[in-house]
This record gives structure tokens, sequence and C-alpha cells, in this order.
């Protein structure tokens, strides 16, 4: 027996994969402050993890946002040597956030990994913050597409902005702009002003439930790429989004909740 207590071989730990929410605290979810409280380390982008208020006993492990699949690597090891490791995202972990990353990690690591305790925790992403502040803009069919080319061709990219746009899809852009690529979100509005009515409402949400939350709608006509940063959810109508103009208060954008199928060419699609 004593032999086998001197040996370092713990008992694999827990994995939770945390969203945290849009930002501010009260739209982090009780279930992820109680997984936050549970955990005894943290991997995360840099933001994200000095948004946490941690106790003595918890240690911060932050990497940079191009680091998803190294830092989920590590947090895997960290699990296996018997930690109760968080990772965590902005968001909602499963929206082009860290939760995919964990699972590729796992597909394509060592088999032991297989056998960790694994949660996921949901939190409110970026465009449901973003759209309660504006009334119901994805009130009815909706997708949600990142502009962040890292991972995918831009091809592909303004391929499937064409076909959600001509399907008559309300659009929400994740990742539209950054340092690298601030063309994107112009040819972005340039391909969907070919298929989409110039009236279609556009809301920029920057930051949305933190103290520098920022929201602004114009239609498609006047949207421009220097409205948005890494910061902002970009949220297209379709062409049956309305607007709601009410005196001295913001407009309501929203979804009507049945759907005529008209298409973009019977509005005023530009020519």
């Amino acid at each position: 027996m004593s032999g086998d207590a001197s040996r370092n071989d713990a008992a694999p730990g827990r994995l939770t994969v945390i969203g945290l929410g849009p930002g501010g605290p009260e739209q982090m979810t009780p279930e992820a402050r109680n997984a936050v409280a549970r955990a005894t380390d943290f991997f995360g982008y840099f933001p994200y993890v000095e948004r946490l208020a941690l106790g003595p006993h918890q240690r911060r492990h932050a990497s940079d946002n191009r680091e998803e699949l190294a830092r989920a690597r590590a947090a895997l090891d960290m699990a296996m040597a018997g930690r109760e490791v968080a990772v965590v995202s902005g968001g909602d972990a499963g929206v082009f956030a860290m939760a995919a990353a964990i699972c590729e990690a796992i597909d394509h690591g060592p088999a032991e990994w297989r056998a960790l305790d694994i949660a996921i925790v949901p939190g409110v992403t970026a465009m449901l913050a973003v759209a309660a502040c504006v009334g119901a803009p994805l009130g009815h069919d909706f997708c949600a597409i990142s502009l962040s080319d890292n991972l995918k061709p831009w091809e592909l990219i303004a391929a499937r902005l064409r076909a959600v746009a001509g399907a008559g899809l309300v659009i929400a852009l994740y990742n539209p702009v950054s340092r690298a690529r601030p063309w994107q979100l112009g040819e972005a509005f340039d391909i969907l002003r070919g298929i989409l009515p110039a009236r279609t409402p556009v809301v920029f949400g920057r930051a949305a439930g933190r103290p520098d939350e920022r929201v602004a709608i114009v239609p498609l006509a006047e949207a421009r790429s220097d409205m948005a940063d890494m910061a902002t959810c970009v949220i297209i109508g379709s062409p049956e989004t309305r607007l709601i103009a009410r005196d001295g208060r913001p407009p309501l954008v929203y979804a009507p909740r049945s759907a005529t199928g008209a298409g973009p060419g019977s509005t005023d699609r530009p020519s």
C-alpha cells in the first residue's frame, strides 16, 4: 500500500468549459458562477480570464486569442493530473469559442483524454445580448457567421453570405473586423447590398451589457466597416425585418413571427 501511495498518478480531474456571458456581471448565469467557484485553474484569452474575481486557491493561465488549441491541450493535460480545470470564453463557450477547440483537441489527442469528465456550461452569446438591446431581430429564422478568415477562406465566407441573404435569413456577424483584416466587413456589406433592400436594418452592438455599451441602427445603404470593432456584433436584417419608430425613444427592430417567403427581389433591391 505504501508503494502505491507514493506514486504520482492522481485520478483525472474535471474540465468545465464556461461561457461567461457578454461582459456584464448580471448576464453570467448562476450555473456559470457555480462552475467558476468550483474550479482551481482557469484557462482563457487574457480579457476573459481577467474578468474573474478569484480566490487565493485559484490560478489564472491566460494566453493570446490565436492560441486556442494550445490552450485546450494545456487545460486537458492539467485536468488529467487531477485538477479542477475551467476553460472560459466570453458569451457562450459553444459559439465561435473554446468548446469546439476542446472537442477538436480531444478528437485528435491521446486516447486517455476521452475518459475525462467534461462539462460545457452555456452562456448568453453576443447576438442574443445585442438583439435584446433593440427588440427582437432574431424573432424568426437567422444564422451566425464569423467573418474571421483565420480558419476558413474568405471565398467560403462570401459564398455563405450570398446564400443566407438570398434565403432571407437574418445574419449575425461575429469577429467583424480586426487590425489584420479591416476590409472584410466593408466587403461583406457590398455583397449584401447586391442582394438585400437598401433599407434593411443593420444593428451594430458593441460591448452589450457592459458600461461602455454602444448600439446603433442604420440602413444597409449607410452601413460602414468603421462602425464596428472586434467587440461588436453586427446583426443584419432580412427583407421582412421591420423597424418601429417611437417618439423620443430608439426604434424597435423585429423579425415578424410569420414569414411570407417574399424574396429580396420583391422589395427595393438595388439594381
